[in-house]
């Protein structure tokens, strides 16, 4: 239990800002969860659909500091490389392992 004003309103913050972050962060899982899917069911339209709306979801999770920076970076990569491996005309993205 708080002692001051300050610390009961610290309090009241934290626990809005943790279920926000559950939020945002369950919404982002779900999203990656639904690419993958639709990635390797090679469904052209689905799976462009779906990689982008994990993106968009991994970016915002890392703009607002719910996730690393780093870690979206690297699961937009990953997702990226599985997607192009998979269906490499389905995807707007350009990579050098498409080019050789």
């Amino acid at each position: 239990m708080a002692n001051k004003r300050q610390s009961a309103k610290r309090a009241r913050q934290s626990v809005k800002k943790q279920e926000r972050n559950v939020a945002v962060k369950s919404a982002t899982k779900t999203a990656v969860k639904r690419a993958i899917e639709a990635v390797q069911t090679k469904d052209m339209g689905k799976a462009k659909e779906a990689y982008l709306a994990a993106v968009r979801a991994l970016s915002k999770a890392a703009s607002k500091g719910t996730i690393p920076k780093t870690r979206a970076s690297r699961k937009i990569g990953r997702l990226t490389l599985l997607a192009k491996k998979i269906l490499p005309e389905a995807l707007p993205v350009k990579s050098s392992a498409a080019k050789k």
